[in-house]
C-alpha cells in the first residue's frame, strides 16, 4: 500500500510524463530531450514505487542514506542544466547582436545622417 506521499509524488511524475509525452508529440520538446526528461521521470517513479532501490543504490556508492544519494544527483543534475542555459543564452545573446548590427548597418545611409553644426 502506498503513503500518501506517494500517491501524490506518483500523481505529479505521472503528470510531467504526460507533459513530456505531449510535448514532444507537439514537436516543442526534441526526440533527445523528450528521451532525456522521459528517463528521469521514469527513475524518479521508481524511486517512490520501489523507495529501497535508492537505499541500495545508496549502499553501491558508498553514501550513508537513499535520500542522500537523491539529493546529490538531484544538484549535479541542476547544477548541469543552469550550466546548459547560461550557454543558451550567452548564444542567444551573440546571436542577438549580430542580428542588431546587421540590421543597423543595412538601415544606416550617409544621407539621414545628422549634420553636425559648426561653431
Amino acid at each position: 500500500m502506498f503513503t500518501p506521499l506517494q500517491i501524490i509524488l506518483l500523481a505529479f511524475i505521472l503528470f510531467a510524463m504526460s507533459r513530456v509525452l505531449f510535448r514532444a508529440k507537439e514537436k516543442v520538446l526534441s526526440t533527445q530531450a523528450a528521451f532525456f526528461w522521459f528517463i528521469i521521470w521514469t527513475a524518479a517513479l521508481i524511486g517512490v514505487i520501489l523507495p529501497t532501490t535508492t537505499t541500495q543504490l545508496a549502499e553501491f556508492f558508498g553514501v550513508g542514506r537513499g535520500v542522500d544519494i537523491i539529493v546529490y544527483i538531484s544538484l549535479a543534475l541542476l547544477f548541469y542544466l543552469v550550466f546548459r542555459i547560461y550557454v543558451m543564452i550567452e548564444d542567444i545573446r551573440h546571436e542577438i547582436t549580430s542580428l542588431v548590427r546587421e540590421i543597423a548597418l543595412k538601415n544606416f545611409s550617409p544621407k539621414k545622417r545628422i549634420k553636425k553644426k559648426k561653431k
